[in-house]
Formats: structure tokens, C-alpha cells, sequence
């Protein structure tokens, strides 16, 4: 691979800060001096990237500071808002990142919105570094005619709904219709799929918000389409959330057996995990269920099913105009193979009636200050290796460094490898050296402009009373939705 570094790097600071050969982790206890300056670091985003880029910098600098900043009163990011409420097994981590705030070189700043609130440069100033770690918090629109009609939604609006984000507390999603469309094929939309079509029973001992459940007993939601560009062997999901769509009760799946026709040969090529994936396909699309699985489909209320080879064209409107009354899809043919494989038009057009859509074609991160590079066609922040072109001491972690792709464990590999790369610098003299005020001079700023950081113990305290109010109803917690309510039980 060709040998990268930045302008301003010198040959000599790039042989210094090289990685360490394959095979041998650093220790940068032992490297570092205990004489020198504690570093002050500044991490942006308390969402996964933020906490794990926090965890490796505190785990492997003996004497680090780092600030964790979030412009939510409440940590954790997607762990809480982006989670599906039957998955706790995936909340876990939160044990991880609560151990890492609990730590006395670490501190959450909550409630502080960073390019609004306070600059990237004043952080900058206050600091030895800055990592960017604040995720993709918007969506990829449509793009077609028909996308602001009432009953169009993005996934990432209605996810952050039955998971209690604040902003999206007011959505109010009318599930009075009998049909569904979701747009995508990846991990997002089978848990829309999934949570729509879950008997609203099987989620009451979840920490789904109780007016999420409210509209969910009343829905009459009775089929899912999860409409994709491509085919079998483009799908984004994993095995595992097919399974769960399969196994879902109450439930039947609807798959067209003229979609998987040669695909029997194909996936002899394909990575093994594809090729588990798309034999899963196969077999439920193809082959007759068994005896037991026959009679629970056979007396399944609901039904979802995968459309191929189908890219949204129109949204279409009631005669009304007022209300969403299907979704004109182009039918679509690939060219290329595998991967890489596009989907273009046939020419030939198909109308699906619906009264729900949800776009679930991908999230994207929004630049976050004038003063940092940004990427708009690729909604990252231009980065090698996690440190921000042409910006000493500003590094990036998780999706606005690589795009909003992976799971957990991947972004948990993404931060670590920015943290290893700022302790390099650090080590090689590329950061400052001398003393950076750190909070103290950020709290002199906020107090000045009026805002009031919320601390992980003010977080501590909201916890506790969202545990209290789920307790009653067998719940492990039921969210805070209102943040004037949040401060209010702060004393604020």
C-alpha cells in the first residue's frame, strides 16, 4: 500500500509514529512519561464510538483527562435510542461505558451542543486533542415526488420514536391501515418490520416507551413489504434478524420462489456467512415447512414479505391529497455481479397500495461546525486512519469517520484504532505540549452563554427514576421523553 501522512507531518514524526509490527500492542503505560503534561482530551458523541475512543484513550495513557461531550441530557447514543427494545442483550455495553464515565480522569458533559453551544475551534484551544465521535444523525431522503405526504417517515424517526429520543416524541405514526411498505433491506428495516408486526404483548416487559405501546395495541397494521433495489444476494440484514423475522409470532412470511430461480448454483462462490444468509432465503422460500411450522403459519394474523428488484418511484396520495395511499415502484434488472452488482431500470413500473411508508435507505452524518472538512457526498469527515485532513489534533471515530455501516463490535474496532492513533501522536510530539485548560475554560464559555451541563451523576439520578417507573409495570425502565421534565427532576 502506498505510504500516506499529512503535510505537515515530517518523514522522521511518520517513522516515529509508524504502527508497531503485527503481533505487538503497544503499551503506552509504559511509554508514556510520568512527568509530562496530562493530556486533555475532548471527545464529541456519547454514543459507542465516543465511549469506546474514551475507553482505549483512559486504558492506555496512565494519566489522560477526557471531557465526553453530548448534546442529549442522557448518554449512550444509539445503545439507548437505536437499539431495538426486544434486543437488551445488545444494551449491555452500557455496563462497559458506564464503568468508563465512572472513572476519575473522565467526565460527561451532557446537555452542551458542540458547534452550537461551544465551537470545534474554542475545544480546540481548550485541548490537546479533539475526537469527532457524534454519529449520523439524519437521513437519506427519497429523493421522489410524494416523500412529505402525512404517513411518510423516515426509519431512523420511527426507531427513535418507540425508543424515546426526545426529537422524536411527537411523531404519532397513524398504523390504522392494513398495509406497510418499508423501503430497504437492511438491519433497521426488519426491526421496523419486526416491531410493527410483534404482538404488542410479547413487548410490554421491554423498555419500549409506554405511548409507543399505546399506539402499537391499537394497530391494524396487518402486512409488511420490505421493498429492496436489488436481489437475494445484495440483502443488507444478518442472519440473525432474518431468523427472528421468520420465527416472529403471529406471523407468516411471504416470499416469491421465482426471485431465488439459479440462485441454488450461485452462492457456491459466494463468503460463507452470504451464502448461510441466502440459504435461509432459499429454504423458506422454497421448501415446504414443516408439520409444526405449517400450523403456526396457518394460523398467523399477520404477514410480511421481501420485494426484489423494486426502486421507489412516487409516493401516491389519497384523492384527497392528504394521506398516503401506495408507492409506485420501478421494476428494476441488475448489472455486475455479487457486491457490486447495480440496479438499474427496465422501464416497467408497478403501484403497491399502502397507507405507511418508512424510508429506510440509510442514515447520514451533517457537518457539524464551518471550521471542520466534510464530505457531503459521503457525509464523513475526510479522515486517514481517523485523523482529520489538513487539521492537526482533530481525529474523528465511528460513523462520521466511515460512513454508517457495521454493528457495535465494528465501531468498537473503528475507535480503538483513532485512539491508538492520537496516543501515536502524542508520543511522537505532534500535539501540543504544553498546559491546555480543558473544562475548566469550556465551563467558563457555557456559563457565560447560559448553558448548564448535565453530569453523568445527574444522569444517575434520571436512571433511577426511570427505573422506578418501569418497575410497577414489570419493565426494566420506562424512558424520560420530555428533557424540560429531565431538568425539572435535577432541580433545574
Amino acid at each position: 500500500m502506498a505510504l500516506r501522512c499529512w503535510p505537515w507531518w515530517h518523514w522522521s514524526a511518520w517513522r516515529r509514529t509508524r504502527p508497531p509490527p503485527a503481533g505487538r500492542t503497544p503499551s503506552f503505560l509504559q511509554q508514556f512519561s510520568t512527568q509530562e503534561q496530562p493530556p486533555q482530551i475532548c471527545v464529541v458523541g456519547s454514543g459507542p464510538a465516543g465511549f469506546y475512543t474514551a475507553q482505549h484513550l483512559l486504558k492506555h495513557h496512565p494519566r489522560a483527562h477526557v471531557d465526553i461531550y453530548e448534546k442529549q441530557l442522557v448518554p449512550f447514543g444509539l445503545v439507548r435510542f437505536g437499539v431495538a427494545p426486544d434486543h437488551p442483550e445488545v444494551k449491555n455495553v452500557i455496563n462497559t461505558f458506564t464503568q468508563t464515565a465512572r472513572s476519575d480522569r473522565c467526565a460527561f458533559r451532557g446537555n452542551v451542543v458542540v458547534g452550537r453551544d461551544v465551537a470545534v475551534s474554542e475545544l480546540q484551544a481548550a485541548y490537546h486533542a479533539v475526537v469527532l465521535s457524534y454519529g449520523a444523525e439524519d437521513h437519506q431522503a427519497l429523493e421522489i415526488p410524494g416523500e412529505e405526504l402525512p404517513g411518510v417517515f423516515s426509519a431512523r424517526a420511527f426507531v427513535g420514536w418507540y425508543n424515546g429520543l426526545p426529537e422524536n416524541r411527537e411523531l404519532a405514526p397513524d398504523l390504522s391501515c392494513d398495509t406497510a411498505v418499508i423501503l430497504g433491506q437492511g438491519n433497521v428495516a426488519l426491526d421496523v418490520a419486526r416491531i410493527l408486526l410483534t404482538p404488542p404483548e410479547h413487548l410490554e416487559k421491554t423498555d419500549i416507551t409506554e405511548a409507543a405501546l399505546g399506539v402499537l395495541r391499537q394497530s391494524r397494521v396487518k402486512t409488511v413489504w420490505i421493498v429492496g433495489r436489488r436481489g437475494p444476494l445484495q440483502v443488507a440484514f444478518t442472519i440473525k434478524e432474518l431468523r427472528e423475522m421468520i420465527q416472529l409470532p403471529g406471523t407468516r412470511p411471504m416470499l416469491d420462489p421465482a426471485d431465488f430461480l439459479g440462485l441454488q448454483d450461485r452462492i457456491k462462490e459466494v463468503p460463507r456467512q452470504r451464502k448461510r444468509l441466502t440459504e435461509l432465503l432459499l429454504r423458506t422460500a422454497t421448501e415446504k415447512p414443516g408439520v409444526e411450522e405449517a400450523a403456526r403459519r396457518a394460523l398467523a394474523s399477520r404477514t410480511w414479505g421481501l420485494r426484489f428488484f423494486r426502486s421507489p418511484q412516487q409516493v401516491l396520495s389519497s384523492p384527497d391529497g392528504r394521506q398516503v395511499a401506495g408507492i409506485r415502484l420501478a421494476v428494476t434488472r441488475l448489472e455486475g455481479v455479487g457486491e457490486a452488482a447495480r440496479a438499474v431500470p427496465t422501464g416497467d413500473a408497478e403501484d403497491l397500495p399502502c397507507g405507511l411508508v418508512l424510508s429506510s435507505v440509510g442514515y447520514k452524518s451533517r457537518p457539524i461546525d464551518p471550521s471542520v472538512p466534510f464530505d457531503p457526498k459521503r457525509g464523513v469527515i475526510p479522515n486517514m486512519e481517523g485523523r482529520v485532513v489538513d487539521v492537526p489534533g482533530l481525529y474523528c471515530s465511528g460513523w462520521v469517520k466511515r460512513g454508517p455501516t457495521g454493528v457495535i463490535a465494528t465501531t468498537m474496532t473503528d475507535s480503538f484504532l483513532t485512539g491508538q492513533m492520537l496516543l501515536q501522536d502524542l508520543k511522537a510530539g505532534l500535539l501540543p505540549s504544553g498546559p491546555r485548560p480543558g473544562y475548566a475554560a469550556i465551563e467558563a464559555l457555557l456559563s457565560s452563554r447560559g448553558v448548564r451541563p448535565v453530569s453523568f451523576l445527574d444522569w444517575e439520578k434520571l436512571d433511577a427514576e426511570e427505573v422506578s417507573r418501569g418497575k410497577g409495570a414489570g419493565k426494566p425502565r420506562e424512558k424520560l421523553l420530555d428533557p424540560q421534565e429531565m431538568l425539572r427532576l435535577l432541580g433545574r
